[in-house]
């Protein structure tokens, strides 16, 4: 273990510095806090109480250049917060790290004082990782720039980066990448992870187009990582999630496209949804990589109606939609807004129907076929709750995501299709048990028809579990984590256990 006395050393912070520091620098420092004036009360990595000591806290302060935060202060309360607002845990400490730096001073500080580490990026964890309770939170929301190059068709992202941010610059030059489909969700989470999007069967998945990444890990050290440097940490990272540290900096390849795209949804009554699903397994996997097509089924709350959809995003020749588009057309939807529509105002149109924003509870898995078996136990078994909104969402894979090797990145999942995601919210607050029963029993009548799961997405994950899911990757996956993550502070994530 690193002593205390190590990581002064190696943030080049003298025993007495913050102690003499003038109090302007220490009032930027600790966001009004002023100077540590108590020891911090905090977990060990086995979970046991320890007591964080007020000097060693207060050096921890001094190296960063931005703000370190401890409990009882305004802007604590605010950062510990993630998008569930189910989800109520107490770091012992943030840390707003301005760059790489103060992300290296952290993740010494952390190993130091064995502490866990929870990393936030735009907090969508359904379940509550990117926050923690008595160890660090790293929380990335003060290291948010992009920078394009359209000569080289890359973009270099800051690790705290959300997707609005970087669509926004990117198409500037005409230029994207896949990037999800709500704004506000975190690159970082999403780019290690997978990175289904719009523009996924086009482009392939986000972590498809990483080609060079900056990573902090257990040991303090920045990283540099792409298929020349690091290449074990290049292929872990894409689909590895954030098992091996804190990624601080992507760069991204970047494809042109043309700004405006076809984009809406078709609306029908929930009585067609049987048969708006069979057209849907019919033509969706013969779709062509530049037509996304998501199929969703609604139960609202209260007496709202509910209804089947089609949510779509077309990138191709305009003159071809309305013939590719026909199978779907002649079911004659109630409601059809699909029309020329920018595509950053497209890739943020999802936002406030985001349902992690409520309590909410998700299951889900990879299919490769949308069999007539499932979708009789799709249709059979979604139920409307006046208390609750309920929701089966198929995302469309296929297309470029496809094409890659299932050994060529950590993510093996090339098979999908679609990525079958049933989900409840309710108001938070309010009694859960009955809606995560719901769902869990609805979830048992489609999981034989699935295959491995988005670890982006779901919870259960549990050492077996996750190790089945990353099939033939697993063993090579510990391999990586026993160099980079030895000590796993790094757990909050679906786990791939260490064995050094």
């Amino acid at each position: 273990m690193i002593k205390r006395r190590s990581f002064i050393q190696a943030i080049g912070v003298g025993g007495t510095a913050a102690l003499t520091a003038p109090n302007r620098v220490l009032g930027d420092l600790y966001a009004g806090l002023g100077k540590i004036s108590r020891d911090v009360n905090a977990l060990t990595l086995e979970g046991r109480q320890q007591t964080l000591p007020r000097g060693a806290v207060q050096d921890l302060a001094a190296a960063l250049r931005g703000q370190l935060l401890l409990p009882g202060n305004s802007a604590y309360e605010m950062a510990r917060q993630v998008l569930n607002p189910e989800i109520d845990k107490h770091p012992a400490l943030v840390v707003q790290p301005s760059g790489a730096a103060d992300v290296c001073s952290a993740i010494q500080f952390a190993a130091a004082n064995n502490l866990e580490v929870a990393v936030k990026c735009g907090g969508h964890s359904f379940s509550g990782k990117s926050t923690c309770d008595g160890g660090m939170l790293v929380d990335l929301s003060s290291l948010r720039h992009v920078r394009v190059d359209p000569k080289t068709q890359r973009a270099f992202v800051a690790g705290g980066c959300l997707l609005g941010q970087m669509d926004h610059e990117t198409m500037a030059h005409g230029l994207v990448t896949t990037a999800g489909t709500v704004s506000h969700t975190g690159v970082g989470g999403l780019a290690t992870g997978g990175g289904f999007g719009r523009l996924g069967r086009r482009f392939g998945l986000a972590l498809d187009n990483i080609t060079g990444l900056e990573l902090v890990a257990a040991d303090g050290r920045l990283y540099h990582a792409s298929a020349q440097e690091n290449p074990d940490l290049y292929w872990g990272v894409r689909g590895g999630g954030g098992n091996f540290g804190v990624v601080t900096s992507f760069e991204f390849a970047l494809h042109p496209m043309q700004r405006q795209v076809m984009g809406g949804a078709l609306l029908f009554p929930l009585s067609k949804m049987r048969h708006l699903m069979e057209l849907y397994a019919e033509y969706s996997p013969l779709a062509p990589d530049d037509l996304y097509t998501d199929f969703l089924a609604v139960c609202p709350p209260g007496d709202a109606a509910s209804f089947a959809m089609l949510e779509i995003c077309y990138s191709g020749p305009r003159d071809s939609y309305e013939r590719l588009i026909k199978p779907y057309s002649r079911l004659n939807p109630v409601a059809n807004n699909v029309a020329p529509i920018d595509y950053v105002a497209l890739q943020r149109s999802s936002d406030r129907s985001d349902p992690r924003a409520n309590a909410s509870y998700v299951k889900g898995g990879f299919v490769s076929a949308l069999s007539q078996g499932l979708i009789d136990r799709a249709v059979q078994g979604l139920q409307k709750d006046p208390r609750r909104s309920t929701m089966l969402y198929f995302q469309h894979a296929g297309g470029a995501i496809g094409r890659v090797a299932e050994d060529a990145t950590a993510f093996a999942h090339r098979y999908a299709t679609h990525n079958m995601l049933p989900m409840v919210d309710w108001v938070a607050g309010t009694p859960r048990a009955d809606h995560v029963e719901y769902l869990k029993q609805y979830w048992s009548d489609l999981e034989p028809f699935s295959h491995g799961f988005y670890t982006v997405e779901i919870d259960d994950q549990t050492e077996p579990v996750v190790s089945r899911n990353y099939q033939g990757n697993y063993t090579r996956l510990v391999a990586v984590k026993n160099r980079y993550d030895p000590e796993n502070r790094f757990r909050l994530n679906a786990n791939v256990a260490p064995t050094a």
